[in-house]
């Protein structure tokens, strides 16, 4: 009997799988857990070094730390553009709404940065200086580790107008929440997860004074003790821990001072008010491993997003200024 020949349509719907499936895998590729294994061996450890002696210093500097990766992401992807200063030209990210005196940690990349040049110059990018940053950060403070994929490269620009609009405020209710990650590609689910990362750090007062003054779904004695901290006008600066429990320990009380209504942000409290949310809190509030996983994965892709690799971007020597 003579044998069926493929006919044509299924065979070129066979071809153009293998293809998609190609360039996947290409695109997959393009960043690697061991990018600096030949080129920078002692890369790794000489960021975690500094990041553990920085955090040691300084616990808050690890969630300083974690911060200013989430803030390189989400403006045009992981490409160190957060890290440009303005020039004579050009206007950097430094002084957007979000970021203005209040993003911090640029000097611990310095350091390393400079530390690393001096091993192997012209190697390692600053962008992927900040994701392991990032990582290690939190490790330090006791929560999870993940792999970080390398072979970003940096920026030549920044862009203070998609700081401004793409960085989510803390005055951002449930469904502004849910659509400022969507339009990053995360879900629901995953901006929880995120979000948890405000089991560390400190916020200023002109990030919660409405919240405080104004806002009744929050516990009237936690209220209380922030406007001792942070008056109804000036005190800017004041600052609070996001975590009242536990603020320099990496662990799911975040989720547990939601359930009380000790959400320090509008956007914390938005997560837990009876909205589609809730369930997921509950979630990680009664399962630390579940959240610290999710956590992870999430860190994970969103150190993904959009970086430059191959030919694109530079290798900055300064990660302050282009080449």
């Amino acid at each position: 009997m003579a044998s069926k020949s493929c006919p044509p349509f299924k065979k070129f719907k066979f071809l153009l799988g293998l293809f998609l499936l190609l360039v996947i895998k290409l695109g997959s590729a393009q960043l690697s857990s061991t990018f600096y294994a030949t080129t920078c061996p002692q890369a790794l450890s000489t960021i975690k070094s500094a990041v553990d002696s920085a955090v040691s210093n300084e616990a808050r500097m690890g969630a300083s730390l974690l911060r200013l990766h989430f803030h390189d992401c989400f403006v045009n992807g992981c490409d160190g553009s957060v890290l440009l200063d303005d020039t004579a030209n050009t206007k950097g990210e430094k002084t957007a709404v979000p970021n203005n005196s209040s993003l911090r940690g640029f000097e611990v990349i310095d350091t390393i940065k400079s530390q690393i040049e001096s091993l192997c110059p012209g190697v390692v990018s600053c962008a992927d200086i900040v994701a392991v940053a990032a990582r290690d950060s939190v490790v330090a403070l006791g929560g999870p580790s993940w792999t970080v994929l390398l072979g970003r490269r940096d920026s030549t620009s920044a862009s203070l107008s998609a700081a401004n609009s793409n960085i989510p405020a803390p005055t951002l209710n449930l469904s502004g929440l849910i659509s400022a990650f969507s339009n990053k590609g995360f879900t629901a689910k995953e901006m929880v997860a995120l979000s948890g990362s405000h089991t560390i750090g400190q916020a200023r007062c002109t990030t919660f004074q409405t919240r405080i003054y104004n806002e009744t779904n929050i516990d009237s004695s936690f209220a209380a003790s922030l406007r001792g901290k942070c008056p109804s006008t000036g005190g800017d600066n004041n600052l609070s821990p996001l975590d009242t429990t536990s603020p320099t320990s990496f662990d799911n009380a975040y989720f547990k001072n939601l359930q009380s209504q000790k959400g320090l942000l509008h956007s914390d409290q938005q997560l837990f008010s009876g909205g589609s949310t809730d369930a997921q809190v509950n979630a990680y509030s009664s399962n630390l491993r579940s959240f610290t996983t999710d956590f992870a994965n999430a860190m994970v892709k969103m150190g993904n997003l959009s970086p430059l690799t191959g030919t694109s971007g530079q290798i900055r020597t300064n990660c302050r200024k282009t080449n």
